[in-house]
């Protein structure tokens, strides 16, 4: 490869991509734009950042199942910032590789037929992920394709905690439990490793829109919040986090409540937005004075510090806490009620340092450490991705 070869990646959510542009230089690859299309606007536009630059495109193209329109318009659009035809290569993070996808891997027929089969553990995801696969495919063939898989980097889970208490035979047919946010918590591993290599057993908090905590003991997984699915572990913007079971029996028993509509109240009827009434949004939430608000903030924060207790037990021990993506790079005072929740545990943050989300947030007597690491699961995507154009 040249100097002026590019890399793509497309981190596909449920509504939105984000595409990142990366130049591969010296065998490495650098971010140099990064752009966002949000299906849930109208009218859609691209949202480019280039070095110090944003640019607001708009797209005329409509949105359809394949996306080819959609696609062809944006690297048109990209065209007039990047020289498109020096990308080579396209990696896709997928949520789901099941048991059979431990690491990343190239894009072919049989892989993606294997991505497909993997729908139902994951459908709302997978069916996003495999829909710019196949619009790539089509529309820009000469293009080596990638997937980073989100639950590849649990891989290293003990059996012990992958289990669900469930007849054996069911998690032989793959009934257990994976964890999600992999490629955040791969990176966070590796920054952690070489900014605060004393923290050999910390637990990290990945908090979005979609939040989950995983268990590090020297940068691998040992456990996650997340389990079977997406669903699982602390609330998030619009889902439960954990649930009794029964109370899914009780609304398709008692209630007569259709598998749709059970599905709708689980990924975008609950979790912040549903114990408030008003946004699923933390901003939102923490300038709100209405009572259901703060119950909301305050039941995010208090699961998280459940969680965090109970990691601790699997790791045998704790050294650092770590708070990463949006509100947990961004928001201090989620920081501070989850601190507050675990001031039993010595844990204990300095306030300047938390308002200024400096990379170390706890005090200088706290027994436990508390970091504060932005993540780029595109630069992971993009590492495995040129990872395996090496390999070729």
């Amino acid at each position: 490869m040249s100097s002026t070869d590019l890399l793509l990646t497309f981190n596909a959510g449920s509504s939105t991509v984000k595409i990142g542009i990366f130049s591969i230089e010296s065998a490495e690859a650098r971010h140099i734009g990064k752009c966002v299309i949000d299906f849930r606007a109208d009218p859609l536009s691209l949202s480019l950042n280039k070095g110090l630059q944003t640019f607001d495109l708009p797209l005329k193209a409509e949105v359809t199942d394949d996306l080819h329109g959609v696609i062809d318009e944006t690297f048109g659009l990209l065209a007039n910032h990047f020289d498109m035809t020096a990308a080579h290569a396209a990696g896709h993070r997928v949520v789901h590789g099941g048991d059979r996808f431990t690491r990343a891997a190239a894009l072919d027929t049989t892989t993606i037929d294997a991505v497909e089969a993997l729908i139902p553990l994951a459908p709302l995801h997978q069916p996003q992920a495999l829909r710019f696969i196949r619009a790539l495919r089509h529309l820009k063939p000469h293009l080596v394709q990638t997937a980073s898989f989100d639950t590849a980097f649990h891989a290293t889970q003990d059996d012990l905690v992958r289990r669900l208490a469930i007849p054996r035979s069911l998690h032989d047919e793959g009934i257990k439990r994976y964890g999600f946010h992999g490629l955040s918590y791969k990176f966070i591993a590796s920054e952690l490793a070489g900014k605060a290599p004393q923290a050999a057993k910390a637990v990290v908090a990945h908090l979005g829109s979609g939040a989950s905590l995983c268990a590090l003991d020297k940068g691998f997984s040992r456990d996650c919040s997340m389990g079977f699915s997406t669903l699982d572990g602390i609330p998030m913007a619009t889902r439960p986090g954990w649930l009794d079971p029964g109370v899914i029996l009780h609304l398709a028993g008692e209630r007569k409540r259709s598998l749709g509509e059970i599905e709708d109240l689980l990924y975008h009827r609950s979790g912040l937005l549903g114990v408030s009434g008003i946004s699923a949004d933390t901003r939102d939430l923490l300038t709100d004075g209405r009572p259901e608000a703060r119950q909301a903030i305050d039941l995010f924060t208090l699961r998280i510090a459940g969680e965090i207790g109970r990691m601790a037990v699997t790791l045998g021990g704790l050294d650092a806490v770590v708070f990463t993506a949006g509100i947990g790079e961004n928001q201090p005072e989620i920081r501070a009620g989850v601190a507050k929740h675990l001031a039993w545990f010595g844990l204990s943050i300095d306030e300047e340092a938390n308002a200024g989300n400096d990379f170390t947030i706890s005090a200088g007597e706290s027994r436990v450490a508390a970091h504060v690491i932005a993540t780029d699961e595109e630069q992971v995507i993009a590492d495995e991705a040129l990872s395996l154009l090496a390999a070729r």
